[in-house]
């Protein structure tokens, strides 16, 4: 059969043109994105109760909404933050798959729909979003300025807004410092108590005529009319005029209030470059192309600008994620195509030009095949994808390389290319196989890695997994075909030929030589190399690795944070983020940032936004990297201590983005409790500790302080005496802060609300708000602080909840090169043992999140380690029919990770959870020299040679195509791991892990395994030839 398909080139190169055709179009064609499409299983519900207090937020909404979600199965965690106007919970589930949380998602909308009715009646709708890697954070920000903050920037960033949302591939678009549209009727107090008009009297007749009503049909001879009455009208004009009905007879509405046109009350403000600005984040879709997206969305500014003459307004983007993405992609291209030069001249060093390009030609037709596969998959080109493609680049020609030495070393004693081919398949077939296998056994339980980490990874073990299936079929039938069809000759060699072959065979000899001397003395040589496993070990637990479990690449972006005292007015801290923001842009070196915004009421940290007046942002998109350029880290140095120095602000810090899979801080631990003034205590001691270790820094907590806040409350007596009503009472009081909301209608495309509320004034005391006075039921005028109880206190600015209980997190950054999360998490637990639990008998601590996710992933990890280890020897044991030759082949892994460790002590690169993903790989890789090794002599040993003669023959023979597939592995990566291609942070340390692990493994196999092959197989064949 092998023979017939051999000599079937036309089925041969057919085949291959067509899956290199299809595989180079399906690469075109995928979606290009920085990071695979993740769903993380989190759920985000929003839910506004306007102009209530974080303690009402909490009472009236979240412990409802809480309680709602209570019953649902599967959820890990549920954390929640109560905060003025605004509930919000973010539901984690376990690991489950996506059959199980679509029912799961579907059951939260039920039960938060049923909790609704318990929700106040002023409370929106809750808004539910499941978050995902392409949602959670914007692929492109766009600045819509203008010259003022008027009604025609706020008008063209509301059709900017549709015309992004309409976008091929745009999710959705989030605004900031977009007020949506009002109108005003402002009330004249002081006319209001000549005229001894209530307030809510008012309201209540505005809301009476602002009403549209359909009265039916009637029929008119032949014909059917429709009947509307008609009251909502937008024109401030309009309703000026609308008539009221007083003590002292009827009135235009135009009397006692001002009818204006505005906004509503601005919860962020925005400025870039010195002008007011409106900025939104575009999210894509899952699975749509990064690059592609932002394409359409430049193609639409350069258009929109064109108009700027007419529309007032400029658009710039302050950042997108064509800089990272191309620069991530950009640089897996460029290693993997420096890995494809460096797999090519290593194959042309030991097997020449010809035999090397047959070889090498197979590459572009397995990686094509593999592209083809995964566009039918519907998976995106992303850094993980191309980190899948970098780690097999040099494994695909491991197969074809075992193969074609077979086939080279029978050309050369004479057989005919087809005989060569058929015969070199029937002996290295089972080996090949084996070894491929093996090390899709170590590959494939890497799918099975729960968590972030997991989803972030998951596609590596099935981009190699697929790629080594193919290489078998390049391997077994279309590498022999091209040698039989290109008919090598090799009988008369040439003189690169004949120095080729001097060069193996002075390999083969010297490798004898020390192979022999190793077993003269076998106690000395495991002995030596035991002491070498277990120094690697040492320098692990010295600290001489550095730890850094969630190694990333920083992206060219960063902020500054600023959060103000509570009582900050907005326009205050804008103010105060502008002075920073000089400062930010005074150490910023020409022509290295890409654009500057600043905002007020809003701050993005690494997991969620606060909001509040208090808090201020300035977002710093750098350009691209160039030498002349400096790093990210370079650029926030240069300015801290000048930015932290600024007067007025509680704290200011700054907030680093990277690559890779979301992750909180370094530490981040939740104090619970059930009392929140002992939760604070316990957590200001906390950081009081930790500013105690100088290998913290940026330490925080996600409390915010509140406001000072007037309790009133009805003197149910006096307004009943007064002959009031206690809702026309408490309604007063709210129409003299934020006003009600009578009514609502659709202007232009947007629902417009129309506001009844008191002109706006600064108040010099909180009492005057009280002094206001209504009339009674006899027309006499009482002042509001006589019909209520007034309390004053400071309120609290957020409450968290962690698990259904209160919560503060305290947060903090590492110094690098300081202690490792696992380091400084540990100190932090012996501290609080030590000193602060026994005054906290009711506090605990949580530490779930980036240490939570390094446990996980780490007993995980080990777990499939094993688990991986198992499949090898079952695949090992079923080729050899043997229980022990499998253990001699194992014995590779152990000496494999020493090469890991002396990799990362000699490079100074961190060891994290993606270099222990590269250690389970290594796994794999690892055994395949031993594999071959062990056939070879195997075949000898039962080819009737004694076990010695046997062990050195397979050494002779074999040495050579371990080296080569050793050597095109190493190639492969090589790039990568020093940095020739560009440098990562993420996917260096993983390659580092497989060249040196792979190098220093193959190098002790060559001297092991004979040593291990001949002191246990002696004990089975008696018969042995003593030694020379």
């Amino acid at each position: 059969m092998w023979s017939r398909l051999l000599t079937n080139h036309v089925l041969a190169n057919l085949t291959f043109v067509l899956v290199l055709a299809i595989g180079i179009i399906a690469y075109q064609m995928l979606p290009r994105q920085q990071d695979p499409t993740i769903n993380f299983n989190w759920i985000s519900i929003v839910t506004a109760l306007p102009g209530a207090s974080a303690s009402d937020v909490e009472r009236r909404v979240t412990d409802p909404l809480e309680q709602a979600v209570q019953g649902i199965s599967d959820i890990r965690f549920v954390s929640s933050n109560s905060r003025e106007g605004i509930s919000s919970l973010l539901i984690r589930f376990n690991d489950i798959d996506e059959r199980t949380f679509d029912k799961h998602l579907s059951a939260i909308r039920r039960e938060i729909q049923n909790a609704e009715d318990e929700l106040p009646e002023q409370a929106s709708d809750p808004f539910i979003l499941e978050i995902t890697s392409a949602n959670a954070f914007p692929s492109v920000m766009v600045a819509v300025t203008g010259p003022a903050r008027d009604e025609n920037l706020r008008r063209q960033a509301v059709n900017i807004e549709n015309d992004l949302e309409r976008i091929k591939g745009v999710d959705r678009v989030d605004a900031i410092a977009l007020d949506d549209p009002e109108i005003h009727i402002n009330l004249d107090l002081p006319q209001l108590e000549r005229l001894g008009i209530n307030p809510a009297q008012v309201s209540d007749a505005v809301a009476q005529w602002f009403k549209d009503i359909s009265a039916g049909s009637v029929n008119v001879g032949d014909q059917s009319w429709l009947v509307r009455l008609v009251g909502r009208s937008e024109q401030p004009d309009t309703i000026k005029a609308l008539p009221l009905t007083t003590q002292v007879g009827e009135i235009r509405l135009e009397r006692i209030a001002d009818v204006v046109r505005a906004r509503e009350q601005a919860a962020q403000l925005a400025t870039v470059n010195g002008q007011p600005a409106v900025l939104m984040a575009v999210m894509k879709k899952d699975s749509a192309n990064t690059l592609s997206l932002v394409e359409r969305v430049e193609t639409y500014v350069t258009g929109r600008n064109a108009l700027t003459a007419e529309t007032g307004v400029q658009l710039s983007l302050v950042d997108d994620q064509t800089v990272p993405t191309r620069e991530a992609i950009n640089l897996m291209q460029n290693n993997a195509a420096i890995g494809l030069l460096l797999v090519l001249l290593v194959a042309w060093l030991f097997l020449g030009f010809r035999i090397a390009l047959l070889t090498a030609i197979g590459i572009p037709f397995i990686l094509a095949g593999t592209f083809w596969v995964l566009w039918m998959m519907g998976e995106t080109l992303n850094v993980v994808v191309l980190l899948g493609v970098v780690i097999v680049l040099g494994m695909l020609v491991d197969d074809a390389v075992v193969v074609v030495e077979a086939i080279y070393y029978r050309l050369q004693h004479g057989e005919a290319p087809l005989a060569a081919a058929v015969n070199a398949l029937h002996e290295v077939a089972q080996p090949v196989l084996s070894a491929v296998l093996t090390t899709m056994a170590a590959f494939l339980p890497l799918m099975l890695l729960p968590g972030i980490l997991g989803d972030f990874m998951r596609v590596i073990p099935m981009v190699v997994t697929l790629a080594l299936a193919i290489s078998l079929l390049e391997a077994f039938w279309m590498l022999p075909a091209h040698v039989v069809v290109a008919k090598v000759n090799v009988t008369q060699p040439k003189r690169s030929q004949q120095l080729r072959e001097r060069m193996t065979a002075k390999i083969q000899r010297t490798y004898l030589r020390l192979l022999l001397r190793s077993l003269r003395r076998p106690v000395l040589t495991l002995m030596g190399i035991g002491v070498l496993v277990i120094s690697t070990g040492g320098l692990i637990a010295s600290g001489q690795i550095k730890m850094d479990f969630f190694a990333s690449d920083p992206l060219r972006l960063f902020y500054v944070n600023v959060e103000m005292p509570p009582d900050y007015p907005l326009e205050k801290t804008q103010a105060k983020v502008i002075e920073v923001e000089a400062i930010v842009k005074r150490h910023l070196a020409p022509d290295e940032a890409r654009a500057v915004a600043t905002y007020a009421g809003q701050m993005f940290t690494e997991t969620e936004p606060f909001f509040g007046n208090q808090y201020g942002q300035i977002l710093v998109g750098l350009n691209p990297k160039t030498p002349e350029n400096r790093d990210v880290d370079a650029v926030m140095d240069s300015m801290r201590d000048a930015v932290q120095q600024v007067a007025g602000p509680l704290r200011i810090s700054f907030l680093r983005m990277a690559g890779g899979p979301p992750v909180s801080k370094p530490i981040s631990v939740k104090v619970r409790g059930d009392n929140y003034a002992e939760i604070r205590r316990a957590a200001n001691d906390l950081q009081a500790i930790l500013a105690t270790q100088p290998d913290i820094r940026d330490i925080g907590d996600d409390a915010g302080a509140g406001r000072m806040t007037l309790t009133v409350k009805p003197d149910y007596s006096a307004i009943t005496t007064a002959g009031l009503q206690p809702s026309d009472v408490m309604r007063t009081v709210q129409l003299l802060v934020d006003g009600e909301v009578v009514a609502d209608m659709q202007s232009q495309g947007k629902k417009l609300e129309i506001r009844v509320r008191a002109n706006a004034r600064d108040y010099a005391n909180i009492d005057d708000l009280l002094k206001f006075r209504i009339p009674d039921n006899q027309g006499a005028l009482i002042p509001l602080s006589a019909l209520v109880d007034a309390n004053y206190a400071k309120s609290l600015g957020n409450i968290r909840h962690y698990n259904f209980r209160r919560a503060i997190t305290v947060e903090a950054d590492l110094v690098e090169g300081g202690m490792d999360t696992v380091q400084a998490n540990a100190w932090l637990v012996a501290q609080w043992e030590e000193k602060l639990q026994a005054s906290y008998p009711n506090i605990n601590l949580d530490f779930s999140g980036e240490l939570d996710d390094i446990q996980e992933s780490m007993d995980s990890i080990a777990v499939l380690f094993l688990f991986g280890l198992g499949l090898m020897y079952l695949i090992l044991g079923t080729q050899f029919s043997s229980y022990w030759q499998p253990f001699m082949i194992i014995a590779t892994v152990p000496m494999a990770f020493t090469g890991v460790v002396l990799g990362l002590w000699l490079t100074g690169n961190p060891l994290s959870l993606y270099t222990l993903y590269g250690v389970v790989a290594l796994a794999g890789i690892a055994v395949n020299a031993a594999i071959v090794l062990i056939s070879a002599a195997n075949q000898r040993l039962a080819a009737g040679m004694s076990v010695l003669h046997a062990t050195l023959y397979a050494a002779r023979r074999r040495v050579i195509p371990i080296l080569i597939t050793s050597l095109t592995t190493i190639a492969g990566l090589f790039s990568l791991a020093t940095g020739l291609g560009g440098k990562s942070l993420i996917w260096g340390p993983v390659a580092t892990s497989i060249v040196c692990g792979l190098a220093f493994s193959t190098l002790l196999t060559l001297f092991v395994v004979p040593l291990l092959y001949r002191l246990f197989m002696s004990r089975k064949h008696k018969k042995s030839v003593p030694m020379v």
